[in-house]
């Protein structure tokens, strides 16, 4: 990965080499090996380099191309390199020595702005053309990589990280208040503002142009919304093999032994086996790390949930050789004990604080064993396993009521859907919000409100007009059912930007995490299957389950149940109570987290402390959510609110 800064001086201050070198330098976390940068009258651009790709050592940016006219500075790791390299008729002696950023600069040359139609990966990257005097930024789809920017009358400046242009003075350190509320109300994350005022972000799939009068933004990549239909339902399990295949193979570059999350369940164990796979011919070997509770804990299970996903992921590594299994148990750790490094290494709120004691149990594991680059399959819920159950609302609307019935059915058994569950999902979509809150108040005791699971100041909830701005982002807050498979995942793609998030993990543990589920490639095919492939006989992510027959085993594909990743999360909370009410009282004597935050709530759930029930909806969303957010939000408010630093 790389570190990115640059400026552009409107008002022809001398100054943009000097404020770029200080952008550099406040990144140089980010990027360890090397820096340099390039600088010409009011413009300057840079980058802090972290080797991770063989090609890197040829790494010489800022590269200049087009005979001047262009610069770039690229945080670039291309999947598809050799066809690119095809693509373009490269020799391979001067392709072994490109680096992914001279391959870019290249497909920038031939294709201009629509090189982005032609390059797949995880990218940030910022191109001055001399010629029409614009910067052009631009981020992959999936946001892997991420890019901030400001603009004033006076200047333009980007930076990989917000640090970088909080090192100008000019721009203001403050917290965004109105973004923060809207993390807290699980808005998803669609416009380009940070947590920062002043600071925006290139959006996932975005490209933002700038000129000495405008910037304009708009989208260069989304699913394309086309359907794929096939004879035979072999024929999309081959498909979806082959590509699983392609995405996991390009990740494994400059890979000798590679990590993997391996949990209990389809997606982690697909890519693990694949990744075992594909190493085996030269040697390579995949370490396995699965977490589980700590040693002793016997807390109770929640219906359809894994506590413990140990065995499932054992019987997965058993299959392959080349496969080490490593379980992480639990060390136990205070869900606020990282609060200050990751405010400094990811500048965002955490949405989930619950696992703080098992991801520092993972990067100890990480560590022991020198592992530099992990796998996971975070994305593949959105596709590669996909549950399928809008295909029941899709049938009502469609009028296929025979097949819906037959579908209903076979849905509901022991392990499985209830029948309220059925109902709820086929015709809950056309609920009215008021009696879908009421339904869910009878039946389950209460209903997903915002004022439930998080935080928030009621009157915050008035002031800001949170069921509006939920709604301008399509979100539901009432959480009915979708109607539609495609737009519901299409719109789960959008809910959360990783780029902050797998910097700061690279910064802080020098591990490189790959997601191969998150290729954009695999992503396009599998939401352009009809649903019935992935809902079939009653039988979730059935597409799945028949395409990786050969790599998982059965325990894994029949299941029915969802692991209960950090099942002993409440024991770290309850020995952090003490530490929760002092962090509370700080964030009573901060305005903007008391404006925002429902403190005397959290101050109650405090000082009434469950003995019992961790495992019921009411006390996780009190607890799990509620008051672990609240605590988050607070604490990125409280040290956001400090002043420019």
């Amino acid at each position: 990965m790389t570190a990115l800064a640059g400026m552009w001086r409107f008002d022809g201050r001398p100054d943009a080499a000097h404020s770029c070198a200080r952008m550099l330098a406040a990144q140089e976390l980010y990027g360890r090996h090397d820096g340099a940068q390039w600088s010409n009258n009011g413009l300057a651009m840079g980058r802090r380099l972290m080797r991770l790709l063989p090609e890197d050592v040829f790494d010489r940016q800022p590269l200049i191309g087009g005979g001047g006219r262009h610069v770039l500075v690229a945080d670039v790791r291309l999947d598809n390199r050799e066809d690119l390299i095809k693509a373009l008729a490269i020799v391979p002696q001067e392709a072994r020595i490109l680096c992914d950023a001279a391959l870019l600069l290249a497909a920038i040359e031939r294709w201009n702005d629509g090189c982005l139609d032609y390059i797949v990966g995880d990218y940030a990257f910022v191109l001055w053309d001399g010629e029409r005097r614009r910067f052009l930024l631009a981020r992959d789809p999936m946001g892997r990589r991420p890019l901030h920017y400001h603009r004033s009358d006076k200047f333009f400046a980007f930076a990989s990280m917000p640090k970088g242009l909080h090192a100008i003075p000019e721009i203001p350190y403050e917290p965004d208040e109105e973004r923060i509320a809207e993390f807290l109300a699980l808005i998803p994350e669609t416009g380009p503002k940070s947590f920062f005022q002043g600071i925006e972000r290139v959006e996932p799939g975005h490209l933002v142009v700038v000129t000495g009068d405008s910037l304009t933004t708009q989208r260069h990549w989304q699913p394309s919304g086309r359907k794929v239909v096939f004879k035979r339902p072999e024929d999309y399990s081959d498909a979806l093999c082959a590509l699983l295949d392609q995405a996991v193979q390009c990740r494994l570059r400059g890979v000798k032994d590679v990590g993997v999350f391996l949990s209990g369940g389809i997606d982690s164990g697909a890519v693990a086996t694949t990744a075992a796979r594909l190493l085996e011919p030269t040697g390579g070997r995949v370490i396995a790390f699965t977490g589980v509770p700590r040693e002793g804990y016997s807390g109770v299970t929640p219906r359809n949930r894994i506590t413990d996903e140990g065995s499932h992921a054992a019987a997965t590594a058993s299959l392959y050789d080349n496969i080490e299994h490593v379980l992480v148990p639990n060390e136990g750790r205070s869900p606020l004990a990282d609060l200050d490094r990751d405010f400094f290494l990811f500048e965002r709120p955490l949405l989930s604080l619950c696992g703080q004691g098992w991801s520092h149990s993972f990067s100890n594991a990480v560590k022991k064993r020198n592992i530099k680059v992990t796998l996971g399959g975070n994305t593949g819920n959105i596709g590669l396993s996909y549950h399928g159950k809008e295909l029941l609302p899709e049938l009502f609307a469609s009028g296929r009521w025979l097949q819906l019935w037959r579908e209903a059915k076979a849905l509901v058994g022991p392990g499985k859907m209830r029948w309220r569950g059925v109902l709820a999902t086929t015709f809950g979509p056309w609920c009215p919000q008021s009696l879908w809150v009421r339904i869910n108040q009878i039946v389950d005791g209460h209903a997903l409100e915002v004022g439930g699971y998080t935080a928030m100041n009621p009157r915050r909830i008035t002031e800001l007009d949170i069921p509006s701005r939920a709604k301008a982002h399509n979100l539901d807050l009432s959480y009915r059912p979708w109607k539609d498979g495609t737009a519901m995942r299409t719109w789960c793609l959008q809910r959360i930007d990783p780029g902050n998030f797998l910097k700061g993990t690279l910064a802080g543990w020098q591990v490189d995490h790959r997601d191969p589920t998150a290729d954009t490639r695999l992503l396009e095919f599998c939401l352009s299957i009809p649903t019935d492939q992935f809902l079939s006989n009653g039988t979730q992510r059935s597409l799945a389950r028949r395409a990786l027959a050969d790599r998982l085993p059965k325990a894994v594909l029949d299941e029915n149940r969802r692991g209960l990743q950090v099942a002993d999360w409440h024991v770290d909370l309850t020995e952090a109570r003490g530490q929760i009410a002092n962090e509370i009282e700080r964030l009573e004597a901060c305005p903007p987290a008391e404006k925002t935050l429902d403190l005397p709530r959290m101050r109650k759930l405090t000082e009434n402390w469950p003995s019992e029930g961790w495992e019921s909806q009411e006390i996780t969303m009190s607890y799990r959510y509620a008051l672990l957010r609240g605590i988050a939000v607070g604490h990125f408010l409280r040290r956001a609110n400090g002043g420019n630093r």
